[in-house]
């Protein structure tokens, strides 16, 4: 039976009561968090957007025309209107999925068979989901990575569908800060996934501020690295198979400390979060906490400016990659919100030297200009046609920058900062590497052939006692053997990357333990 229309009215009227009321309890919530937010920290930039995933006014070419691109370069919008996209993955097909977190959605933009530069279509192929963030393919399944479990479901490039309800791989920890999880299928086949911090400082109690190691046939988990406050991306670098993350400082600390980092991730490496930051230097809250005691943190390979909110690294496959980027990352750095001058809202490109030297340059910069901000990037991904794919989850758009070859002249280059020169080399440093091996270490044949490579390479001009760049005093306590063969491998911005074999690595890590230990 039906109600009588008087009382279905008065059950709608009570209903609509209901939802103003919630509504205006957000409002007074929302407007008392930023309140709250202004008296501890300063505050600027899209801060709804930062708390609710409010997004900004749609893209257009002409805000598009606005922006400075690397010279070689052109921006169109390749899809428009997905809502706040987050993660890109192409297919084997070559159409892009697309996450849209805070949708609950999996998307998958048609590739662009009639030449236009944009999406023959949009399709929905997962929806409902817990904050689906991270998302990758294997062998005919899609893996999405929810806030709070790994799931994996059937998926048919040629069709475009998927078959079939999700499965759970693997449960992650959830709740708190932090909520989105990047997943991505590693070299050998396992699925790695970040888990950001349940705080901005803090001691955690499971598997937060790590990335874990999840077995997708059994699901185990595992934590792979861990000291990592927010490290959404993370891209293994062709050629040396080294992976690299970047990850966002936490905040409170001031407009310009501590930097974004750029992280050299090891299997058992530890990063320094909450005890540390930048240069390994003490948190003024958790420095001397005695969960830190015995720890050692592995330094980042490279600094980034304070609050920029670096996403996203992903690595140009050499063979497609344009002149000048064949060893070069693309990072999508999000922006700001509580900084005073608003920084990042820009995308770089990170360029490694022959010898290990790691330097920055402008990619697409300019979605913020006189404090106003109309783009947020998040995802920047180079295609199998060439093209790079940058997701924007303020203005729900995704981009596509195509390399023009006629207009291709070279970009500025900013380097990161480095040691001043030394006038002289002090006697310290001059002395032969054997002279600081007891008797008894100088008869090993392993260090004795790390000594001589220390001397001929010339570590002891920048890392002797008395030198002028950074001492290896308590080296041995500071670093384990794994630790000092990855930094040598693959070595911080600042530093030369030696050119050892394996052997040869192995000994000169085993005399730098024994002669700064």
């Amino acid at each position: 039976m039906r109600p009588p229309p008087v009382r279905a009215a008065g059950v709608v009227r009570r209903a609509l009561k209901l939802v103003a009321v919630a509504l205006a309890g957000f409002a007074v919530l929302a407007v008392v968090a930023v309140a709250y937010l202004r008296t501890q920290v300063t505050v600027r930039g899209p801060v709804l957007h930062a708390i609710a995933g409010l997004g900004g006014a749609q893209p257009s070419d002409a805000a598009l025309g606005r922006l400075r691109l690397a010279p070689g370069f052109s921006a169109a919008i390749h899809a428009q209107g997905l809502g706040p996209a987050r993660v890109l993955r192409f297919t084997a097909s070559g159409d892009l999925l697309v996450s849209v977190t805070r949708h609950g959605k999996v998307l998958l933009l048609e590739r662009d068979a009639d030449g236009d530069g944009r999406a023959d279509g949009v399709r929905t192929l997962l929806q409902g989901l817990d904050r689906p963030h991270g998302i990758d393919l294997a062998d005919g399944w899609l893996y999405v990575a929810e806030t709070g479990a790994v799931r994996r479901v059937r998926f048919d490039a040629a069709a475009r569908a998927v078959s079939g309800a999700p499965d759970t791989v693997a449960a992650l920890p959830a709740g708190g800060m932090h909520f989105t999880r990047t997943l991505r299928v590693g070299p050998d086949g396992a699925l790695y996934v970040s888990a950001g911090s349940s705080c901005n400082v803090c001691i955690e109690t499971d598997a937060r501020a790590t990335l874990l190691r999840v077995d997708p046939d059994t699901g185990e988990v595992r934590r792979y690295a861990e000291g990592l406050r927010n490290t959404v991306g993370f891209d293994w670098q062709p050629g040396t198979g080294a992976l690299y993350g970047v990850d966002n400082g936490r905040d409170l600390l001031g407009d310009d400390y501590p930097p974004d980092e750029l992280n050299h991730l090891v299997d058992g490496g530890f990063y320094g979060w909450p005890f540390w930051h930048a240069d390994n230097r003490p948190d003024p809250e958790y420095g001397d906490h005695p969960a830190a005691a015995g720890r050692r943190p592995m330094a980042p390979a490279y600094a980034f400016g304070a609050h920029v909110a670096a996403l996203s690294i992903n690595f140009f496959a050499p063979d497609r990659a344009p002149p000048g980027f064949e060893n070069a990352a693309l990072v999508g750095q999000h922006g700001s919100w509580n900084r005073s001058e608003l920084a990042g809202y820009r995308v770089s490109s990170l360029h490694w030297a022959a010898d290990g030297r790691i330097t920055e340059r402008d990619f697409m910069v300019g979605f913020a200009r006189d404090g106003q901000v109309s783009g947020r990037p998040v995802d920047v991904l180079p295609g199998p046609d060439g093209a790079v794919y940058v997701s924007d989850d303020y203005a729900g758009a995704v981009y596509r920058v195509a390399w023009d070859p006629d207009n291709a002249a070279p970009g500025p280059v900013f380097e990161p900062p480095r040691a001043p020169a030394a006038a002289a080399v002090p006697a310290s440093a001059a002395m032969p590497a054997a002279d600081r091996l007891s008797a008894a270490q100088r008869t090993d044949p392993r260090l004795a052939q790390g000594a001589a490579l220390f001397d001929r390479h010339a570590c002891a001009s920048c890392h002797a006692p008395g030198a002028a760049s950074v001492p290896l005093a308590r080296l041995g306590a500071r670093y384990s053997a794994a630790q000092l063969a990855a930094l040598l491998q693959s070595p911080p911005a600042s530093m030369p990357a030696p050119p050892l074999d394996a052997a040869e690595r192995t000994a000169l890590v085993a005399y730098l333990r024994a002669a700064f230990p």
